[in-house]
């Protein structure tokens, strides 16, 4: 049977545009509605189980809210979490938002309409949950950020320690002889992505341990978790610094995205510039070269936060903040400077 994953695979674009296709959503390019709607009809896909269906279905789903439309990494966690949630006999309704939308007043104003039992976040800003999270009376779990300096007795998270796998990123460029280091994605500011800023954090540590300077008007580059994102910002960081020979992006969609710049530059990866990414999705095995990155555990943050959503949805307990342990994939888009 046709899924909504199919005629995302199939169109070229992600389930959240799929999605909003299906639910006419106001906010899809033109281009992009078309080739979904095609699709959809050679397929004779009948949207039942998929976003069509959660959009209209009962109160009482947990509720799951994801962080940006072309996030890949959010994507295999979605299916993951729905999968288990369903296969213990729960609703699932999902909620795709731009990644600078504020997801707790998005919750509120769900729980007042569908009175949900819980939700799961996949990305979050912690100054919205600071400011309006105590509004919620349900079990909240957090993945990929950490509520554990937020003190609130019904929000979860589990996340990996992005500031040590930033750590852990530059030392293995300066390993392979890199100096000349940029960064890619998110933003430098605790303000706005808090998960890149955890991940510059990071850098900039190791970066201080090698007894090197990080120039950030010089080696950084802000971007959205998409591909278009990291393709505009390589471009941009290569032609104001052509001594750059790695670069580190702060998500593998983003480096997908930067993959593709450096060849329209008329350069090689790794030949000329090295690129690592972050997450680990299934589809930075299949690049040229194969992407270096770091593998978040999808499989352990989706199964502890579904387990621990429903622990609480039934039972008086604690909220609990965990660190998943992550791996260091090397690839093959790694190498060192041509001159070294």
């Amino acid at each position: 049977m046709t899924t909504i994953k199919d005629i995302a695979r199939l169109s070229g674009y992600s389930i959240g545009t799929v999605s909003r296709v299906i639910n006419h959503h106001p906010d899809v390019s033109e281009e992009a509605r078309v080739k979904v709607e095609q699709v959809i009809r050679e397929q004779n896909f009948q949207p039942n189980s998929n976003a069509k269906q959660l959009k209209q279905q009962s109160n009482s789903a947990v509720t799951i809210i994801v962080k940006g439309y072309e996030n890949m990494f959010f994507e295999g966690i979605l299916e993951q979490v729905q999968a288990i949630l369903r296969d213990s006999g729960e609703e699932v309704a999902v909620a795709f938002l731009d990644e600078y939308a504020n997801e707790v007043q998005a919750a509120i104003q769900l729980s007042a309409a569908r009175k949900p039992k819980g939700f799961i976040f996949l990305g979050g800003n912690l100054e919205f949950f600071r400011q309006d999270f105590g509004k919620i009376d349900v079990p909240g779990v957090i993945l990929t950020n950490t509520a554990e300096d937020l003190h609130f007795s019904n929000l979860s998270s589990f996340t990996t320690d992005d500031a040590k796998a930033g750590y852990e990123v530059i030392n293995y460029l300066i390993e392979n002889g890199h100096r000349e280091i940029g960064i890619i994605g998110g933003s430098a500011s605790r303000i706005g992505s808090q998960v890149g800023f955890r991940r510059m954090h990071g850098c900039i540590e190791s970066f201080e341990k090698h007894g090197l300077q990080f120039n950030e008007e010089m080696q950084y580059e802000p971007s959205r978790f998409s591909m278009g994102g990291g393709y505009e910002s390589t471009q941009k960081l290569l032609k104001k610094n052509p001594k750059i020979t790695a670069i580190f992006a702060i998500g593998d969609t983003i480096a997908i995205g930067a993959l593709r710049a450096i060849k329209d530059m008329g350069l090689r990866c790794p030949e000329d510039i090295s690129l690592i990414g972050y997450d680990g999705i299934e589809s930075g095995k299949y690049t040229i070269p194969r992407l270096a990155t770091i593998r978040q555990d999808t499989d352990t943050l989706a199964r502890k936060g579904v387990e621990d959503m429903l622990l609480r949805m039934n039972y008086r307990h604690a909220a609990v903040h965990e660190d998943i342990p992550f791996e260091l994939v090397r690839g093959e888009s790694v190498s060192r400077p041509r001159n070294d």
